[in-house]
């Protein structure tokens, strides 16, 4: 339905608005009611456009675009100022055109094309939701069940082939993407429809998003039920069509009902409002949101104008230069005329900012309206239930947008809800979303022909003609799916050699295979082209060397320890014996004596606690403090040297001259890799190890050979392959041979499936199954028992070391210890001291003495001489001056007060 213009008059002395409607979609049981109570109520409303009335002419198009198009040609002859409609989006695209060469602004209430943007459309405006919101809410709805692919069911025009690449484009955000677009024609009968859904009922997808118009889109339900597709399994989303189609039935057909049980839908979301209540008590017949869309751009124009003549602005027109040099056509283009002031209008329009029966009536920045807002609804029963709502502010929810536009916007996964959904076939679990192909193909499985290490995956005589532990896997993981898989196993290569992986990898990419099974390891480039499943088995690259039993040293017993532990620990001998030595100095007579005895005491002292047979006593409380942590720390020391030593006299110590990848990389001598791994391309290209260097070898018997002969006589240094396989050459091998240094990849092996297959997710499931309930290790054990079990590595005597970082802890604690001893010492010497220096009467009694002897030599100042001769004098020495001095001290008082009293009596 299109309002094909508006244009004014003056007719006996009343201005006329005349307004013409072109109907294009059968939706007029709800939109011309809609128009007929709009231009009543504007009428009826002395405060909007007084003295000027609205009138209404309707004019059918047949439901031919053309016919609308030129229809809207005609109306533009008569001076138009603005245009209500159309209601298809393809007539939009078309009479957009005009509206922007003529600068009349165009206002829609049901075009929905996304790509009906004010970029190239400038006086093209949307009175109703935009499609492009609505595929977003779509594609929400998608992620939320946790699909990856949907088939998209749409109409092949503007509308549908717009809304689809919408569609595509928000589900690409999302990690998902439309798997198959079935295209149907415009008013396609029931025989087209069942080609089409034949087709795609062949396909995994089992998601269908229905995008079409409601003249055709019933069809397409009741011909998917007559196919079967309404049953367990399916999901089918519908577009807004579908309850605008449903919400102008009446009353609600049963029959119609039954075809769409199960059925997810979106519908306008229009706030409850007063406005809105009274709007819909006037109807009687079916009622949808389109009404409610055409109410409101009437009065949205309605309320433009009135503001537009409140600015006392005038309506003129000029003409186009450019239509004047059409006047020899017979189509008379020449008569149309620009709006003049049709920018201003349409920025006043731009401005409204009311509230009608829809809702808020505003529009942002691209000139779309504000808070665009859907119901999700699910047919059930006898009709559409809403389990919840969706908007661009909060995503999914179970509560009416409106409540939530106060809250910060919060589209977060762990933020969306909804209610439960009843799906077809009436389940309540959200269903898979695929199934495998109904098309009668077999899965069509690559598997590698190997020449060596068959036990992995070999050809085998009986069916299904493939053995080994990734079959096994492969086969189990299979047995655990709810859908059954037909497959067909394919060798892969010519079985002289083993085959090429990564040419492997590109017949799955070239839809050669749909999957590879076998020892396929999981890279960074090969994620680039296949999905592979969740690893079954751990791998990652090792280096094998031949390796000798290493001779024993004379000097083997400073093995235990590193340099630096060795070195700390002498130093802290020395340092803990020189502090119990000026600890034990003041109070120990063993501690006392010449200085070359002295010397030898301290170090003899360190050193004999090492075996705790130092023969001095300690006799003060701090030196035994320290003494008895630092017994603590050489008891921890002597235990983990004795245990180390042990280990290294007793465990049969195995070398070799290729220590791990690095000293690999720095020499010249050759390296085997195994035939057809990627094991090749990671040593050039990563390592960047010269190809001349890299010997492919064929099968175990070549690796053992290679690596007896050596690089000297035509073999291999060393050999780096994954770690799976070289479990399985060391025990043939009698355990002659060990891995070196660290294993430098970590990576796994897992089946390669082609780009997005949905099998890969379940496969990957099964497996986690298997992991879980110890069925993967139960294949191994089957499979990989090996009868010698080797040490896989051969000890690193460097990492074997005890370092100082294992005991820097003991070391802290003895040395805080012993600086807390030697403060509290110290302090105990200078507060000695400080008593033993003359008092001040008695520095003043000295002076007079030596003035009056006439001597000039004072007594001399305190020296930190004096300081060293208390710290070397013995404890009981200076007790014993400290015990004097305060005799005299108070010898001194006494004679000093006798002299005072008679010195009072002899005065007279």
């Amino acid at each position: 339905m299109m309002i094909r213009g508006v244009s004014m008059v003056k007719a006996m002395g009343v201005a006329l608005l005349y307004v013409s409607v072109l109907w294009v979609v059968p939706q007029e049981c709800a939109a011309k009611p809609a128009f007929k109570a709009a231009m009543d109520d504007v009428n009826a409303d002395q405060t909007v456009l007084k003295g000027t009335k609205l009138n209404i002419v309707f004019q059918d198009s047949n439901c031919s675009g053309f016919i609308g198009t030129m229809g809207a040609l005609q109306l533009m002859e008569t001076q138009v100022v603005a245009a209500i409609g159309p209601q298809s989006s393809g007539i939009a695209h078309m009479i957009s055109y005009v509206a922007n060469e003529l600068h009349v602004p165009l206002l829609s209430f049901a075009a929905t094309d996304p790509t009906l943007s004010s970029l190239q459309y400038p006086y093209f405006l949307r009175t109703t939701q935009n499609d492009y919101f609505q595929m977003q809410a779509i594609t929400d709805f998608i992620s939320y069940s946790g699909w990856r692919q949907v088939i998209a069911i749409y109409v092949d025009d503007e509308y549908g082939r717009n809304g689809v690449s919408i569609l595509s484009d928000a589900l690409a955000k999302k990690r998902s993407k439309i798997s198959y677009k079935a295209a149907i024609t415009p008013g396609a009968d029931s025989t087209s429809i069942e080609s089409l859904l034949v087709s795609v009922n062949l396909m995994a997808s089992r998601v269908y998003v229905v995008h079409v118009n409601p003249d055709s889109g019933l069809n397409v339900f009741s011909v998917a039920k007559s196919l079967g597709m309404m049953g367990n399994g399916y999901v089918w989303i519908a577009t807004d069509w579908l309850p605008t189609a449903i919400d102008s039935m009446e009353p609600v057909d049963s029959e119609t009902m039954d075809l769409l049980q199960g059925v997810v839908a979106f519908r306008h979301y229009t706030a409850e409002s007063s406005m809105k209540r009274q709007f819909k008590e006037r109807w009687k017949n079916g009622f949808n949101s389109y009404a409610l869309y055409a109410y409101d751009s009437v009065w949205l124009i309605a309320r433009a104008l009135d503001g537009f003549f409140r600015e006392n602005s005038t309506i003129t027109f000029s003409n186009d230069q450019r239509l004047h040099k059409t006047s020899d056509s017979s189509i008379q283009l020449s008569a149309l005329n620009v709006f003049n002031e049709g920018e201003k209008l349409l920025k006043i329009i731009l401005g409204m900012n009311h509230t009608g029966v829809s809702g808020p009536i505003q529009f942002d920045s691209e000139r779309n309206r504000v808070n665009p807002a859907y119901e999700v609804l699910n047919v059930e029963g006898s009709g559409p239930r809403r389990v919840g709502y969706w908007s661009n502010h909060s995503g999914l929810s179970v509560v009416t947008p409106e409540t939530l536009y106060s809250k910060p916007p919060n589209t977060s996964t762990a933020n969306q809800r909804l209610h439960g959904i009843i799906w077809p076939g009436e389940v309540t679990k959200p269903p898979r979303g695929w199934v495998f192909p109904n098309n009668g193909k077999p899965l069509k499985i690559a598997v590698p022909n190997r020449v060596s290490y068959k036990d992995y995956v070999s050809k085998d005589k009986n069916p299904p003609g493939v053995r080994g532990y990734c079959i096994d896997v492969f086969e189990a993981a299979i047995e655990l799916l709810p859908y059954p898989v037909p497959r067909n196993y394919i060798l892969y290569g010519d079985g002289k050699k083993n085959p090429s992986y990564d040419s492997l990898i590109n017949d799955v990419v070239a839809d050669s295979f749909d999957v590879a099974v076998g020892d396929i390891t999981i890279t960074t480039n090969r994620t680039r082209f296949v999905d592979f499943t969740q690893p079954f088995i751990e791998s990652g690259l090792v280096v094998v060397a031949p390796v000798k039993v290493a001779k024993s040293s004379p000097w083997s017993f400073l093995k235990p320890f590193t340099i630096e532990m060795w070195a700390v620990t002498g130093a802290f001998f020395l340092f803990v014996g020189a502090i119990v030595w000026i600890l034990e100095h003041r109070f120990n007579h063993e501690f006392r004596g010449p200085p070359r005895r002295q010397l030898i005491t301290i170090f003899w002292f360190s050193f004999s606690t090492m075996f705790f047979s130092h023969r001095e006593n300690t006799v003060s409380t701090l030196g035994r403090l320290v003494l008895i942590i630092w017994l603590f720390v050489v008891l921890i020391i002597n235990s983990s040297y004795t245990a180390s030593l042990t280990s290294i006299l007793t465990v049969q110590q195995l070398t070799s001259r290729i220590e791990g990848i690095d000293s690999l990389i720095q020499s010249n001598e050759p390296i085997g890799v195994q035939d057809g791994t990627f094991a090749r391309n990671y040593l050039v290209n990563e390592l960047n190890i010269s190809p001349h260097r890299i010997v492919p070898l064929r099968d175990e018997e070549h690796y053992l050979s290679a690596l007896q002969r050596g690089p000297k006589d035509g073999g291999v240094a060393a050999i780096v392959d994954e770690l799976p396989y070289i479990e399985v050459l060391l025990t043939n091998s009698n355990c002659k041979y060990r891995t070196v240094g660290q294993e430098f990849t970590r990576t796994g092996w897992g089946f390669a499936f082609q780009r997005d297959s949905p099998l890969a997710v379940d496969m990957s499931t099964a497996i986690l199954q298997l992991s879980e309930e110890g069925e993967l290790e139960k294949i191994h054990r089957k499979w990989l028992n090996y009868k010698h079990e080797c040490s896989m590595q051969i000890a690193d005597s460097e990492n074997s070391q005890l370092s100082l970082k294992s005991f820097w802890g003991l070391f802290l604690i003895c040395g805080i210890t012993c600086f807390m001893a030697l403060t509290v010492f110290f302090w105990r010497v200078f507060w000695q001291y400080q008593r033993l220096l003359p008092d001040s009467g008695d520095e003043e009694r000295a002076c007079e003495v030596t003035e009056a002897s006439g001597s000039g030599k004072g007594l001399r100042a305190p020296s930190f001489k004096e300081l060293i001769k208390v710290v070397d004098t013995k404890e009981a020495e200076i007790k014993e001056m400290l015990k004097q001095k305060s005799s005299k001290k108070l010898k001194s008082s006494q004679s000093g007060a006798g002299s005072s009293h008679s010195q009072r009596i002899d005065i007279p």
